[in-house]
């Protein structure tokens, strides 16, 4: 998950309502331009975790296509259900499974990121322990996820000096504000309603993105 260019870091919405119509605007999604990878990241409506079968279900339908493009997919929030889903990897909240625990449970060839808000602390703890990526934010508001912790951008042009361990930027990003997102270091941006509810579809959101990506990377 490593590349000179910031990339693109896809989100399923908290709810997929269809999975067929889904599976379709994700493969003109991927189509449209490289994805780095997949979180798969499902709520109920009042917040609380999904039903393991829903999360199995969906991931049945969604890793194929994204296999197929070359796009990882990542479980959030449970080592356990990844494993038994087969996915790529797992994304950690601070309240999930240990990093130590998840990588004896996946093995060493899981893709473990760690949720780090806005603390240069959580992120340096997580990347000392071995994780593959951290994240931070929110950076701006977001309506798929109630943000508790605000981030600002220094937090990224400062971890792309200190620290060799991967950046994901997340919380609210969209074609509008990702420049300045990946100005700032970012080695991955986050982005979930800001491809799923774009105007132009899904297809146009990635697109776009990945020109953002292309011409607003910092070089090396």
């Amino acid at each position: 998950m490593t590349d000179e260019l910031c990339q693109i870091y896809l989100i399923t919405p908290p709810q997929i309502s269809d999975l067929g119509e889904f599976c379709k605007q994700l493969r003109a999604a991927l189509s449209a331009a490289p994805v780095a990878c997949l979180q798969i990241r499902l709520k109920k409506m009042n917040g609380d975790k999904p039903e393991s079968s829903d999360v199995i279900q969906a991931c049945e339908a969604i890793k194929p296509i994204c296999h197929e493009f070359g796009t990882l997919v990542i479980i959030n929030d449970d080592p356990d259900l990844a494993k038994q889903c087969e996915a790529d990897g797992v994304h950690l909240g601070q309240n999930d499974m240990d990093y130590f625990s998840s990588r004896e449970l996946l093995g060493g060839d899981a893709i473990i990121g760690v949720t780090c808000h806005n603390s240069k602390g959580l992120g340096f703890e997580a990347a000392n322990a071995g994780a593959d990526y951290v994240a931070f934010g929110a950076f701006f508001e977001t309506p798929t996820k109630a943000a508790k912790y605000r981030a600002e951008t220094e937090i990224l042009e400062w971890w792309q000096e200190a620290v060799e361990i991967p950046s994901v930027a997340i919380g609210g990003i969209t074609v509008e504000n990702a420049a300045q997102i990946i100005e700032a270091g970012a080695d991955f941006i986050a982005v979930s309603s800001g491809v799923w509810l774009h105007p132009d579809g899904p297809a146009s959101a990635v697109s776009q993105l990945s020109a953002l990506c292309r011409e607003h990377s910092r070089s090396e």
